[in-house]
Formats: structure tokens, C-alpha cells, sequence
């Protein structure tokens, strides 16, 4: 190789290894941060927990970012043999919004499931947060993939044009998406977090005033507020879904991680668009007659249907699923308020085109589809989805929450993906058995109040009305809507309250607690103890054994989990942990007149 050659290499390699000395000098100065989707538990670092702000990663240091969270849910750092492990990915409905963790997909499915795998670890893991759309489902994938899930849960799509980097919000890292995607890959460098943060600073990018920050995330998301039916951006925000879309099951599939994905629902009877197309003066005479008549005939909703479509207005297509509806011709209003939502040019719901891509999204191996859409609408009034199901827009209620986590379920269950149910819960068992407490849907109720007073729900801010405190539940969580406590301040007094007075919501709440704080041996025990006393012996075992496992010299742990054992005429266990006993206290009475009783049982 010639000198001329070699100079050129030099040139060339130059730029590489400064900016490798730039990298690798700020990693050792620590600049930045490493917003890591895990991170153990400070008090019990053999668990890990979604990390709560991983929405930060998004946003340079000292900008203002959204108030959304992932809600504190734990699972062991080293998978056991027999873990059954799922995550879950989307958005606010995803992750249980108003209502928390105990209403979420995760939440219900992984009280459900535990019940239904007693003798296997069970964890279902929550990576939901509200705000978020297709760009953070994808984001995460490598960091969940790590975690070895038995399969992969999602509910998302409502945010691909508001949310977080959608085609429409005021939260977008750039103009395209291919610059998106190049944007989540370079983040986590710490020269590109150097000039991120260096630009934030000469922009004059602060954080917010107090005024600002008591607005709610839909006041201040929407950078664009009039997105047509198949105009350029609202083709982006579907060609962004599916591209991500695609590239997330890539992931998956290369991993051999199964995937579900469910259709999305919200409210078609009992929301009105939240922003239509202009009418001329033909349109605003068909307008006042649909809302002030009720006798048309089949040619005047005809007429007044074609002028809706020319005219693209989502007002008229909502009041003739009103008029429909009140006709009681409710397949045909159904597709009227469709339409109307599909023409709603504030798009905080996704459009009927989105389950259309997720339906063909499920046709790709190791992807199974749930229909939570049509769950949702069999429970419908007259089928088609309202306040019955919803709060407002697009959450829904906790009968709602329940129906899309049945769902999933019964997806689980009719799939090869995961075992035999060997104890299966019935959709009227688990919905007799919700792991949410009265306080929490007053909490729920609460927060939406103070969501519909703000924009888009009104045009001025205002205080919200709050629901009546008729008891000391609803007073709990008026409690925690002032942040005056927390959950598990609620779940403790009301284990408390209904100790003596009704065991099944004491059982919950004991089990409740355990899991949320799974490195607490006392709700462990407790929990386990609970369950034995109710003759649900075997569900006591996961809770028992942790117990032993965070305090494995206490023999009353290990007698309890003796005792849940010989419960199930499962003997010789039985025999292991009362032995266990006597290795640590060898004049032990229980243990030893257990041991006797057991082995009589044995040999009857």
C-alpha cells in the first residue's frame, strides 16, 4: 500500500476516533443518563421493576416532560424454571388508566392467571404508560426480549397521531419517520445526549410554570388539531404504525417470542367528535334538522348522509347515528358513529383503519390476534360501545377493563402458546373477584373528572366535580386523588376495615399487598395463612414459599407451607418442610406432632 493510501486511511479514522474518545470520555465523566426500561429494587435487588419516568429517555435533560408513568409492578430478576412470564406494551388503556395497575391487562390477568397456576410462578409484567404509541412499543422490545417473556401482550394504537412522537403531537423528535427511528437508536449515546441537551439549552426549552404543569396531557399534546380522513398526515400516522408494527414482530419473531395483539376500542354512542369540518350553509340546515327532528324519512337521512360525506363532517355523521339509534336501527347507526369518529379531526381515538392493520398484522406466524373490539361490543347496549363500557372518550370502565382482560385470557387458554390450564378461572368467577378496591374506582372517577375539565373535553379549564364521598372507600380515594396517601395505604385499611366483616375482600387485599411488595415476608405470610383458612390451599404455596425465601430461618414460615402441603394430601412435600423445621429448631412441637400426623395420614 502506497503512502498516499495510507495518509487517506489516516484522514478517514481520524474522525472515528475522536468521536470514539468524545464517547467514551462522557461515559467515564458519567454524563448523561441511562434510562434503562428495568431497574432492580432498591430495598430487594433480586426483583425488577419497569423503571417508573422511563418516558424521560425521550427528552433532554431539564425539558419539560409528560406526567406519565409505568405504576411499580416487581418480577425476579433470575426467571425461575416453571415462571410463567408475560408483558404487556401500549398505552393509558394498557396500563389501567384511570383506575391503576389492579384494573390494567396486567393486573387482571396476573391475579387471574396466579389462580389458575398455583403450583407455577406466575408474573405479568406491566410496560404500559398513557401517552405513548407505536415508537415505545418498538423501543422496548430489545429490553423485554432480554427478560426471556413466555409471550408478548399488546393493546396499542390510539396514540400513533397524539401520542409521544406521533405524526400530530407537540412531543415529536422529527419530521419523518425514518428520522424517528434513527432518533431511538442514536439516544442512548452520550454525544448525541450532548448535543440533544446543548440545543434544548439555546432554544430556551425550561420547564414549564405551575399554571402549565396542572394542565392535563390532552391540553397540551395536540400540535395539530385538524387531521382529515386520508390527508398526507393521517396516512403518516398509519404508515408509521404498521411500519413499526412490522418491525416489532421482526424482533419478536426472531426471538421466537410469541405475540398478541388485540383490537382497540372507545366510545361510538356517547362520545361526539371532539372536532369536525366546517359546514357550509346546506350542511348546517341538514345539521339542525338532524338534531331537531326525529320524524325523517328514509330519503331525507339519505340525502342528508351524501351531504355529510361531501362535506366530510364527523357532526353530521355522529347525529345520524343519533337519529338511527333512537329508530332502534342499530347496525346502521353503529356505522354512522364510525364514521363520525373516523372524521373526527382531533385524534384522540385511533380511526377504524388501525384494528383494520392489526387484524392483517395477526396473520404472521407466532401472532395471535384478541378481539377485545368485539368482546367489548357483544356487552355493548344494543352492540355498539358507550358509557356503559367507557368514561369518556376511549378508557373504560372497570367492566370494560375486565372484558378486554377476558380477552386475552381466553386467547391464552385456546392457544398452544402456554400449557393445560390445570385450574381454569370462569369469566363469572373472576369477575365476582376483581383485584381493584372500591377506593381505587373512586380515585379512578376522580381523575377523570379533572381530565373532562380541561381541553379537549371543554374550551376553558375549570374545576373538576368531583363524585360524591358516600363512604369510607370513596373517602380513601378522595385521599389519594389529593396525593394524600397512596395504594398501599388503601389496600392496608381495607385489610383493616374488612377483616371480620367480609373475607373475600380481606383475602384480596392480603394477596394484593403481598405481590405488590413481594420481598415483605409478613403479607406473604399472611397472605398464605389467609388462604389456608379458606381452604384454597394450593394458591397459599407461591405466597408461603416467598415468605420462607425472604426469611427462610422462621419455622412458622415453613410450618404453614408444611401445613398447605399435607392440605393436598401432597404428603411427602409436606414431610420436607417439617423436617426443615427440626434442622433449625430440632425440639420444635408442631413440627414434630405434625410429623406424626403425617405420616398416619400416609399410611391410611
Amino acid at each position: 500500500m502506497n503512502r498516499v493510501w495510507i495518509f487517506r486511511l489516516i484522514a478517514i479514522a481520524i474522525p472515528f476516533l475522536f468521536f470514539a474518545m468524545l464517547e467514551g470520555g462522557l461515559r467515564l465523566a458519567n454524563y448523561g443518563r441511562d434510562v434503562t426500561l428495568f431497574i432492580e429494587n432498591p430495598q430487594a435487588p433480586e426483583f425488577l421493576l419497569p423503571r417508573p419516568d422511563v418516558v424521560k429517555r425521550y427528552f433532554a435533560e431539564g425539558v419539560e416532560t409528560p406526567n406519565v408513568t409505568i405504576e411499580a409492578n416487581f418480577f425476579s430478576k433470575q426467571k425461575s424454571d416453571d415462571a410463567l412470564r408475560l408483558v404487556v406494551q401500549g398505552g393509558s388503556t394498557a396500563a389501567g388508566f384511570p383506575f391503576g395497575i389492579g384494573a390494567s391487562i396486567a393486573g387482571m390477568l396476573d391475579y387471574r392467571l396466579k389462580q389458575t397456576f398455583p403450583d407455577r410462578d406466575v408474573e405479568v409484567i406491566s410496560t404500559a404508560l398513557s401517552a405513548v404509541n407505536s415508537y415505545t412499543v418498538l423501543d422496548f422490545a430489545d429490553e423485554i426480549i432480554a427478560q426471556q417473556p413466555d409471550a408478548v401482550l399488546i393493546y396499542a394504537g390510539h396514540n400513533e397521531y397524539l401520542g409521544i412522537l406521533g405524526v400530530g403531537s407537540a412531543y415529536t423528535a422529527a419530521n419523518s419517520q425514518a428520522a424517528t427511528l434513527m432518533y431511538l437508536k442514536l439516544k442512548n449515546l452520550k454525544i448525541f445526549q450532548l448535543l440533544q441537551n446543548t440545543y434544548a439549552h439555546y432554544k430556551g426549552q425550561t420547564k414549564p410554570s405551575h399554571n402549565q404543569t396542572s394542565r392535563t396531557f390532552m391540553s397540551k399534546v395536540a400540535k395539530h388539531k385538524n387531521i382529515p380522513l386520508n390527508s398526507a398526515l393521517y396516512e403518516q400516522g398509519l404508515t408509521q404504525f404498521e411500519t413499526n408494527m412490522q418491525l416489532l414482530l421482526k424482533k419478536y419473531q426472531a426471538a421466537n417470542i410469541p405475540v398478541f395483539i388485540s383490537t382497540i376500542a372507545s366510545n361510538l354512542a356517547d362520545q361526539k367528535p371532539f372536532s369536525s369540518a366546517a359546514l357550509n350553509k346546506q350542511g348546517q340546515v341538514w345539521l339542525t334538522k338532524l338534531r331537531n327532528y326525529t320524524l325523517l324519512t328514509h330519503d331525507e337521512l339519505e340525502q342528508a348522509q351524501t351531504v355529510a360525506r361531501q362535506q366530510q363532517s364527523a357532526d353530521l355523521f355522529y347525529a345520524l347515528g343519533q337519529i338511527t339509534y333512537a329508530k332502534s336501527q342499530y347496525p346502521q347507526a353503529k356505522t354512522y358513529f364510525e364514521q363520525a369518529r373516523d372524521h373526527d379531526l382531533l385524534r384522540f381515538r385511533a380511526p377504524t383503519a388501525i384494528n383494520e392493520q392489526i387484524k392483517q398484522l395477526t396473520k404472521q406466524p407466532n401472532v395471535t390476534l384478541v378481539d377485545a373490539e368485539q368482546a367489548l361490543t357483544k356487552q355493548a347496549i344494543n352492540g355498539i360501545i358507550g358509557r356503559k363500557l367507557m368514561l369518556e372518550h376511549l378508557h373504560p370502565t372497570i367492566d370494560g377493563y375486565f372484558y378486554i382482560a377476558d380477552s386475552f385470557y381466553q386467547s391464552l387458554q385456546q392457544s398452544p402458546v402456554i400449557d393445560d390450564f390445570p385450574t381454569p378461572i370462569s369469566t363469572a368467577q373472576a369477575k365476582a373477584d376483581l383485584p381493584i378496591f372500591e377506593a381505587e374506582i373512586y380515585w379512578g372517577k376522580a381523575k377523570v373528572a379533572g381530565l373532562m375539565a380541561d381541553y379537549p373535553f371543554t374550551d376553558k379549564p375549570h374545576s373538576p366535580k368531583l363524585p360524591p364521598q358516600l363512604t369510607w372507600q370513596d373517602q380513601l380515594g378522595y385521599k389519594a386523588y389529593k396525593k394524600q396517601l397512596g395504594w398501599i395505604q388503601i389496600a392496608q385499611e381495607t385489610a383493616k376495615r374488612s377483616q371480620k366483616s367480609d373475607p373475600i375482600t380481606f383475602n384480596k387485599a392480603l394477596k394484593l399487598l403481598a405481590d405488590a411488595v413481594p420481598n415483605d415476608s409478613n403479607y406473604n405470610y399472611q397472605a398464605g395463612t389467609q388462604l389456608i383458612q379458606a381452604r384454597r390451599a394450593s394458591e397459599a404455596l407461591r405466597y408461603l414459599k416467598r415468605a420462607v425465601e425472604q426469611k427462610p430461618k422462621e419455622p412458622n414460615y415453613r410450618l404453614a407451607l408444611a401445613h398447605a402441603y399435607a392440605m393436598q394430601q401432597r404428603f411427602k412435600e409436606s414431610l420436607h418442610w417439617l423436617n426443615s423445621v427440626l434442622k433449625i429448631d430440632k425440639h420444635n412441637k408442631m413440627a414434630l406432632s405434625a410429623i406424626a400426623q403425617v405420616n398416619q395420614a400416609m399410611n391410611q
